[in-house]
This record gives C-alpha cells, structure tokens and sequence, in this order.
C-alpha cells in the first residue's frame, strides 16, 4: 500500500530549523490552504484548512532559506497520524480547548513564489492551530 498527499497553498509564518541529535535537519511550517463555494442558500463560503509539515535533509535547508510567510509551495508528501488513533494529531490550545493537527512528512516542496514575489506584508493567521 502506498500512500501520497498533494497540498498547494502559502505558508502560515516562517519556517523553523533545527538539528536531529545525529546532525540531520528538519524544518517546519505551516500550510493553509484555502477553498471557496456557494452553499444550499447561495451564502458564499470560504475555508480554510492548516498542515503542518516537517521536511527533513537539504531540502529542509533550502526550504528554511527560501521560504517566508506568504509563500506560495505545492508539498507531496505522506499524512502522519496519532498513532494511539489513526486520526489527526490532537492537542491542548493554551486556552485548555482541544484541537487536531493535520501533518505531513514531505518528500518534496516545490517553491511557486520567485524571490520577487515573496509577500512582505502576509495576511496574518489567527486560525494557526500549532
């Protein structure tokens, strides 16, 4: 069995880096993708559904140089699960409410903004679960 998932849409904040005790890097970031419809009541819908993604090695060197808030990427990767569940990842928002996380290991980012095009000024995101 064999499994893939494709995201497209713009990083939520900036990437961060770190180290594995062994020397490998892996950096994270946020994804929000986003998806508009006209419900049952002609009621235009926008939603909005947040990844996290851990990319690991060179790429996640070159991600954590390239990529800024605001950044447009495609990622291809395998969805992580709770392992206690099978579900998304469940955690405790600092207010004590509960909420799920949707993680992707990437095996591979592909950047859709040149340097040019990196927004200086993203939309902020209030919705950011992690």
């Amino acid at each position: 069995m064999y499994q893939l998932l494709i995201i497209a849409g713009n990083l939520g904040k900036d990437p961060e880096m770190r180290y594995t005790p062994s020397g490998q890097a892996v950096t994270s970031f946020n994804v929000a993708t986003n998806r508009s419809y006209t419900d049952g009541n002609g009621q235009q819908v926008k939603e909005t559904t947040w990844f996290k993604v851990n990319v690991w090695g060179k790429q996640a060197e070159s991600t954590h140089n390239y990529l800024k808030k605001g950044s447009k990427v495609i990622v291809e990767g395998r969805l992580i699960c709770d392992p206690a569940t099978g579900s998304p990842r469940i955690f405790k928002r600092t207010d004590g409410s509960s909420g799920t996380s949707f993680e992707i290991n990437a095996s591979n980012v592909r950047f859709l903004s040149s340097k040019d095009e990196q927004p200086d000024n993203a939309q902020p995101a209030e919705d950011l679960p992690f």
